[in-house]
């Protein structure tokens, strides 16, 4: 079976393939995939964990770190820090592999292991197969079975705290805003969704000169993602007009999407931010890749730039590999993991984020204002939930349905229907210039769906 998701091994901790026992079982054939791809005859291979602030993360944490050591790996220990910090650390320690533990934007009672390669990079379809292919020997292993062999305790591999990780990652946080450039002209409120960016994220920003009012960003372990951050913009909406601020930002749960506030309160998604990254700056952008989820309007709104656009599937790791084929170097999704590849390897929230004020910057202009010619269309979302799933493309009668549908919005709108990878879900998305007919069209195909699949 496979254990890997479109992002790493996912669930609710305590129940499997969250649980210890299954944690050690990775930790410890993830270090056996790195012995034997090992081409550094004079050392062991190393690891770096960093972790995002859930309370679970302590248990996984000591279980990764015991099975990679039994397997003969040195680990260092990064501590809370955003999965981009990760991702850098990695390529900085010469590390053979980075790891990071969250569950992104999900609740605290989820969590999760996502790996970095040496590179940085999300972790290769083999080197990931190989590591699957592990943990199904393990799993399957009869009960009386020494199933992870330590041949000899003298090659076992070492724990290291690593104090100044922190102090790493902000500095290249910084190093990539223009150095003519600093923020002391601006007041930024920053909501840290009580998540692994709560101390870096308010540190950078101050240490470049803007005035910075941190919110939700005392974690308890529990409070991550709870009411606030990029999925809940709600409160940074309001307190950024409360203080009459000048931009307000928003991180996940792990640092790796961003939500920007502008001054007068109003909402820029990864689709707003990857306009003005595109458009904005000192140089338009060759191309940008989003996904199947960006709006229209940020596709159109490129066209009238004479900037390519590619859809990718959803998700970063997609995203990136669309950008490695084309040579370009910014993309990234509507709900805010965003890639500007000559700044960082991976989606960065606060690296993101600071371009965007350096353009502020470099234009003089407030955020409402880069957004001027980007209009987002109007969008509805409908899920059909099925007693079991079923892909509504093997049948004749809605595939036609779909067709229609698409011909009538040639132009001006579009319509996607995918399967969700969760659960027995349709998902029904229509994008039109008329926002009546994008509600009724959405209704009517999922309504459609439903009487002949349900």
């Amino acid at each position: 079976m496979s254990y890997f998701g479109t992002d790493g091994i996912r669930g609710k901790f305590g129940q499997a393939p969250i649980s210890p026992d299954f944690i050690l079982k990775l930790g410890y054939v993830t270090g056996r995939v790195l012995i034997e791809n090992n081409q550094k005859s004079t050392r062991k291979p190393s690891v770096v964990i960093g972790k995002d602030t859930r309370l679970s993360g302590y248990v996984i944490e000591a279980a990764l770190q015991a099975g990679f050591n039994a397997a003969g790996v040195d680990v260092h220990m990064l501590g809370p820090l955003p999965t981009p910090a990760i991702a850098h650390l990695t390529r900085s320690f010469h590390a053979d592999a980075g790891v990071v533990i969250s569950a992104s934007h999900n609740p605290y009672y989820d969590n999760g292991v996502k790996f970095f390669s040496a590179e940085g990079k999300k972790l290769s379809d083999e080197m990931q197969n190989a590591i699957n292919d592990k943990l199904d020997d393990i799993m399957s292993a009869d009960s009386d079975a020494v199933i992870m062999p330590i041949i000899d305790p003298a090659e076992l591999g070492k724990n290291h705290r690593t104090a100044d990780a922190k102090g790493r990652y902000i500095e290249f946080c910084k190093g990539s805003f223009p150095y003519q450039y600093d923020l002391s002209h601006l007041t930024v409120v920053v909501d840290c969704a009580n998540g692994a960016g709560y101390s870096v994220a308010p540190r950078v920003l101050r240490e470049l000169g803007a005035t910075v009012i941190a919110i939700h960003n005392q974690p308890d372990g529990i409070n991550i993602n709870a009411d606030c951050g990029s999925t809940h913009p709600e409160s940074l909406q309001q307190a950024v007009v409360e203080h009459n601020a000048d931009v307000g930002i928003a991180l996940d749960g792990d640092g790796d999407r961003i939500i920007m506030v502008d001054e007068l309160g109003q909402l820029v998604d990864g689709d707003g931010i990857l306009y003005i990254l595109a458009t904005k700056g000192a140089n338009k952008a060759a191309g940008v890749v989003g996904t199947l989820m960006s709006n229209m309007g940020l596709e159109l709104a490129l066209q009238r730039e004479g900037i390519a656009f590619k859809r990718a599937k959803v998700g970063d790791r997609y995203v990136m590999q669309d950008l490695e084929k084309e040579g370009w170097i910014l993309g990234g999704e509507p709900s805010g993991h965003i890639l500007c590849l000559d700044k960082s390897r991976t989606g960065d929230a606060i690296i993101a984020g600071l371009q965007v004020l350096a353009i502020m910057q470099a234009s003089g202009k407030a955020l409402s204002e880069l957004t001027e010619g980007f209009d987002v269309l109007p969008q509805k979302l409908v899920n059909v939930r099925l007693a079991q799933m079923q892909d509504p493309y093997d049948n004749d009668e809605l595939v036609a349905a779909f067709d229609k549908a698409r011909v009538s919005l040639v132009g001006r709108g579009r319509l996607l229907i995918r399967k969700s990878g969760t659960e027995p879900m349709i998902r029904v998305m229509v994008e039109s210039d008329d926002e009546i007919e994008c509600d009724v069209l959405a209704n009517e195909l999922a309504d459609k769906i439903k009487a002949v699949l349900a």
